[in-house]
């Protein structure tokens, strides 16, 4: 217990370069995390997060086989599940099954490809909870390529795009693209869910990607400061999961999955008391309502 609160040996080790790597690599992963989480949320996307982590997860092992950057697989493996389940999954009946199907399969595949891996089974460890002395200066500059790529594309289709997930009728009534922009979408979450394997590990990336979000949906309507507050909460989850799991060496995805998890109860709590104070009002907060003639692209 001692070792868990040892603020001496933690401020020792937050000036270690690969921590400081890692701590920046996190910051860049809440931001990304943070603004796709409220639209994963809203476009009810989460167990599209779940099985696109676990065809990353393929993908770093198969780079991890083949002795290449363990980032660069996880992209690949990622990309491809976004693009498959845009493409299987446009049926909103049929999604669950195809996400399944895919999900258990990428499982099945990574699973082959790690036993076949006769490297230290630290290695294969890493990519299922995360490993931040893997992270290197190699891999924070594809981490913020890639966001940067992701956060670009997502400014431009924002508009139409929270448009399409508030009223994917109306929008495809006035022209918007909605096909498109889901595949687009898909394959953004894709890239975002691949930057997160090296930090949380690809079996706990939805903590970011999903509660954050969804924490800040329990106390806001609005799109704008639900946003606001997915990005705070996802910051404080990946770099304060990091920074406590230094002293006592856990593997940081616990932290990062346990600070996620309270935000999300402290929140539900807020939204609780909200409602008791309110004689009459909703248990919950109302869906995000944007208006057709200032939602049009």
């Amino acid at each position: 217990m001692e070792k868990m609160f040892d603020l001496e040996l933690t401020a020792r080790l937050l000036g270690l370069d690969f921590v400081q790597t890692a701590l920046l690599a996190a910051a860049v992963l809440g931001l990304v995390a943070g603004l796709l989480g409220p639209l994963i949320v809203m476009r009810r996307m989460s167990f599209a997060v779940h099985g696109t982590a676990e065809l990353a997860f393929t993908g770093a092992a198969a780079a991890l086989l083949l002795g290449i950057g363990v980032s660069y697989g996880a992209l690949a493996g990622a990309v491809v599940a976004a693009l498959l389940l845009g493409l299987l999954g446009s049926r909103e009946h049929d999604r669950d099954s195809v996400i399944g199907v895919i999900l258990s399969f990428g499982l099945g595949v990574g699973v082959l490809l790690l036993w076949l891996y006769p490297g230290r089974s630290v290695n294969k460890f890493g990519i299922l909870v995360g490993q931040i002395v893997a992270v290197d200066f190699a891999d924070l500059a594809a981490l913020i390529v890639s966001a940067v790529v992701v956060l670009a594309v997502l400014a431009v289709i924002y508009r139409p795009l929270l448009f399409a997930s508030v009223d994917p009728g109306v929008a495809v009534a006035r022209g918007v693209p909605v096909n498109v922009l889901s595949l687009v979408f898909a394959v953004l979450v894709g890239i975002a869910s691949a930057l997160g394997v090296q930090i949380v590990g690809a079996l706990l990336v939805v903590a970011l990607m999903v509660t954050p979000a969804a924490a800040a949906a329990r106390v806001t309507a609005s799109p704008a400061r639900a946003t606001v507050l997915a990005v705070v909460f996802a910051e404080v989850a990946a770099v304060g999961g990091i920074v406590l799991s230094l002293a006592p060496g856990v593997p940081v995805s616990f932290f990062v999955t346990a600070i996620a998890f309270t935000i999300y109860l402290v929140c539900r709590a807020v939204a609780a008391l909200r409602s008791r104070a309110r004689p009459g009002g909703p248990a919950e907060p109302a869906e995000p309502v944007v208006s057709a003639p200032a939602a049009r692209p």
